[in-house]
């Protein structure tokens, strides 16, 4: 039986498939079209979003760093609160004159010296007899701030004096501003302190230990007190901070300064230096191998800007805060001091290190803290930064390749 064959397509039946095709593909289009459309709102919701959050977070930094900011006040001024100064005495022409006649009677007379300085912990006068019998002995380690080895080896003078290092320093070594350890600088804590040192004629040991460290003064310029005290809550009231931190603060991982991360620092040590404390490692022999304090402090860096500085053969860090900041020099390739102070305007106090103001909350106060180099969008890309504890300018030096 034959097939019927299909009527063959009439132009009509064309226009209407077609007709049909083109509806579809209209309606396609249309589809398309709103599902870029609800593509692109979600993407300006979601950057919206991005950006409230990151201001959000940003608000809550500045809130974070504003209460570590009284935490740090009220822990300075309970330590303030609870240390004891001691009264000073007044080395007068009569005094020095005493001081005088007991170098002229043998040890016993240096050792009563020593005590009558009351710098020894303690005041053990038998303590302090054996260690004047032991005379020059670079091993040994007299119970106050007074690093005898070091002592000996930058002042030659006062091995070859006949006596006791301390006690040279005391009676000679202070008036010729010599340090009786690397952590108190005697130009930065005589200039801080300069009328009680020169109404008492004290040295800068003595005054320390009785007097400045019970009232807040630091030592040195890379030692702040207010810093510290704020991270060592079993700090003893008889115990000054700087004692404290070389006894066990150090392999507590506390900080003497903003600009010193003690672990950053030690993970650059040699294994040999396992027993020095950082921030002594750094200011006697670190500096001078490139070791940095922080990631935002380089020393090398710092010497290679600043011929001058080099040239004297000053520690780097300690110029920096004394007065390289103030100067308009910058810490490192990674934080434009320059920039900073000018993005800071009137809120940066006067006096107040631009870098340290820039750790303790000045890093979210500034759209830039360098240029180009934007603190909200970091923040966004980079969260994490913020269960760190770190700012964005830090978090990004320590990813920075290092020479």
């Amino acid at each position: 039986m034959a097939k019927t064959r299909p009527a063959p397509y009439t132009a009509h039946d064309v226009a209407r498939k077609a007709a049909a095709v083109a509806q579809k593909v209209s309606g396609l289009r249309a589809d398309i079209g709103l599902a870029q459309e609800l593509a692109h709102q979600a993407q300006v919701r979601e950057a919206l979003t991005r950006t409230e959050l990151t201001l959000a977070l940003n608000a809550a930094l500045k809130g974070r760093a504003a209460a570590q900011a009284e935490a740090r006040k009220l822990a300075a001024q309970a330590y303030l609160d609870r240390a004891k100064p001691r009264p000073l005495r007044t080395r007068d022409k009569l005094r020095r004159a005493a001081d005088r006649l007991l170098l002229a009677s043998g040890r016993t007379g240096q050792a009563r010296l020593i005590a009558d300085a009351g710098v020894w912990r303690g005041d053990d006068l038998a303590a302090i007899s054996a260690y004047v019998r032991r005379g020059a002995d670079p091993t040994a380690a007299p119970a106050t701030l007074f690093d005898q080895a070091w002592h000996l080896q930058t002042y030659p003078e006062a091995d070859v004096s006949g006596l006791a290092p301390l006690t040279h320093y005391l009676a000679r070594g202070a008036a010729l501003g010599h340090s009786p350890h690397p952590l108190i600088h005697p130009d930065y804590y005589a200039a801080h302190n300069a009328s009680a040192l020169q109404a008492s004629q004290v040295s800068v040991l003595e005054h320390f230990i009785r007097d400045g460290a019970a009232r807040g003064r630091n030592p040195h310029p890379l030692f702040d007190i207010a810093h510290y005290v704020a991270r060592a809550p079993d700090l003893l009231a008889d115990e000054d901070p700087v004692s404290h931190y070389l006894r066990a603060g150090w392999r507590e991982g506390l900080s003497p300064h903003p600009l010193f991360d003690g672990a950053w620092y030690r993970r650059q040590m040699p294994p040999e230096a396992a027993e020095v404390p950082p921030l002594v490692h750094y200011l006697t022999v670190g500096w001078r191998e490139g070791l940095t304090p922080h990631p935002l402090f380089d020393p090398a860096w710092y010497l290679e800007q600043n011929p001058d500085v080099a040239e004297l053969g000053t520690e780097p860090m300690t110029h920096f805060l004394i007065g390289g900041a103030a100067e308009g020099r910058s810490p490192s390739p990674w934080f434009n001091a320059p920039h900073y102070v000018s993005a800071r305007g009137e809120a940066l106090d006067p006096g107040v290190n631009p870098l340290v103001d820039y750790l303790q909350g000045g890093a979210w106060a500034v759209a830039e803290a360098r240029p180009g180099f934007p603190t909200a969008a970091y923040l966004a890309a980079t969260p994490e930064l913020v269960e760190q504890g770190m700012t964005p300018l830090e978090h990004w030096a320590r990813k920075a390749p290092r020479a």
